[in-house]
């Protein structure tokens, strides 16, 4: 099963500098760096998403990734001991009130609660997030054809009742309803896959479950890393390819590690860049872990075809 080396992470991670450095380690320096995140809701577990840098001697900034939407920046985390806390304002909530974390370090773990702009607190623990780096290229494997001529087979609907639908070669979802993930975890991959949206309509392509490339009808606007092609709240692509709403349209998307390449429509517009964390929506956080392709269908209707997967060996 692909897995990257978490163990070889751990022991480097955990493993005493023997310079003398330990001694002059600052506390803040154990909270540096991106953190995995779950999230203990009432309707299960959730994944979120933090990172935490340095802004100049001591300032600690960041960023950060709830249960739903993208990554949003963090002003100031304020680290008193081991206990860390920030606010950010409300994203896609209704509420007016901000979003409040608050946490302690534990070496490689974390562990706090945060209170939602509605005032429900959840519990939340964190580990540190795998680099994700391969020692060489991989080789790819034989191509995978994911739709089938008939029916939803490998396919398995999640977050509402089923509405999508196979005809004549083509998955469409008609109207706003589930996701759509498939039965099988890949790690690294290429994708091909072909989509069509109505005017106005939103879709999305979750790369291991985890890291959202935005599908749109965004044609004439400037990129963003939330629109067209983008690796939702991280990555922008350079130019806006999106064509006009009824047209198929192409991904062509490589995944290795966090190192992904996303060609839209013939035109390479994300070139071998890191993905740094989670989506919000993502179906968990364990980022180390292969994970299923998702198909969003919550946001409107949209046609797929021609979905092939060439997973790496």
């Amino acid at each position: 099963m692909w897995r990257y080396p978490a163990a070889l992470l751990a022991l480097s991670l955990l493993t005493p500098p023997t310079d003398g450095s330990a001694a002059r380690r600052a506390p803040a320096d154990d909270l540096l760096g991106r953190w995995d995140i779950t999230v203990d809701t009432p309707d299960g577990k959730r994944p979120s998403w933090l990172e935490v840098r340095k802004s100049g001697h001591r300032t600690l900034v960041g960023q950060f990734v709830g249960i739903v939407g993208s990554a949003r920046p963090v002003a100031h985390v304020q680290l008193t001991g081991d206990s860390l806390r920030f606010a950010i304002p409300p994203q896609w909530e209704e509420e007016s009130s901000d979003m409040v974390v608050t946490g302690r370090v534990q070496g490689d773990r974390l562990s706090g609660s945060m209170t939602m702009p509605d005032g429900k607190r959840f519990d939340w623990t964190g580990v540190r997030a795998p680099r994700l780096k391969r020692a060489a290229k991989p080789a790819w494997g034989e191509p995978i054809r994911l739709i089938q001529p008939a029916g939803l087979a490998g396919w398995r609907a999640v977050g509402g009742e089923n509405q999508w639908v196979v005809e004549n070669g083509v998955l469409r979802s008609p109207k706003s309803g589930a996701n759509l993930v498939t039965e099988r975890a890949f790690g690294d991959f290429k994708l091909h896959v072909e989509f069509r949206y109505p005017k106005g309509s939103n879709s999305g392509v979750y790369l291991r479950g985890r890291h959202e490339v935005q599908i749109e009808d965004n044609a004439g606007r400037e990129p963003t890393s939330e629109l067209f092609a983008g690796v939702y709240g991280f990555i922008a692509p350079t130019e806006m390819v999106a064509r006009q709403p009824g047209e198929w349209q192409t991904y062509d998307i490589t995944l290795v590690g966090r190192q992904i390449t996303v060609v839209a429509n013939g035109k390479t517009v994300i070139c071998d860049r890191e993905i740094p964390g989670i989506t919000g929506g993502a179906l968990d956080a364990d980022e180390g872990a292969p994970g299923p392709l998702m198909l969003q269908g919550d946001h409107g209707p949209i046609e797929y075809r021609n979905i092939t997967l060439t997973p790496a060996r």
